[in-house]
């Protein structure tokens, strides 16, 4: 038996049903794909993220905007945030609140003086859903003193970025 106490078995066709208790604990939505490999004699399920996959890219436009702008930008998959601009380094794979992951589900966008989470106090707040395959993946979202105009268009223009690689991959 494993840690979780619960054991199933392989149908005929090679398939096994995940646990609801599992699926819920994880936060793993029906359809939501899964990345399927092995380790040593174990086979590993994991939550697949199209945008932590790009990261890298991510991690570039935030440096970029960031650069030219100096203003604070997060990129994040359903989860976490997987990358980030150089003054918010220390938010690198924070999880998100439930106020984001209800922005993600509803695929909103959000432009505010502040929304209550565990990491922006007192800023203004932009937030602009990544969607992609007709699924939100994640978010970009912008951190600043200072309310400005043009924080809504860098925000735009790294979703663009993220949503135009993920939809080639």
């Amino acid at each position: 038996m494993s840690k979780s106490g619960i054991t199933r078995r392989i149908d005929e066709l090679g398939r096994i049903v995940v646990p609801k208790e599992i699926r819920y604990n994880l936060g793993i939505r029906d359809g939501e794909p899964l990345e399927i490999y092995t380790s040593d004699n174990s086979i590993i399920i994991k939550k697949y993220s199209q945008v932590e996959n790009i990261k890298d890219l991510g991690q570039n436009i935030c440096d970029i905007i960031f650069e030219i702008c100096n203003v604070g930008i997060l990129v994040s998959d359903r989860e976490k945030i997987v990358s980030a601009s150089n003054n918010l380094k220390d938010l690198l794979n924070f999880k998100l609140d439930e106020k984001y992951k209800s922005l993600i589900d509803n695929r909103e966008s959000y432009v505010g003086e502040r929304i209550e989470t565990d990491f922006n106090n007192n800023c203004f707040f932009v937030a602009l859903p990544i969607i992609t395959q007709s699924d939100c993946s994640g978010l970009i979202i912008i951190l600043s003193n200072n309310k400005k105009d043009e924080y809504l268009k860098y925000a735009k223009i790294a979703q663009r970025l993220i949503i135009q690689k993920l939809d080639v991959a």
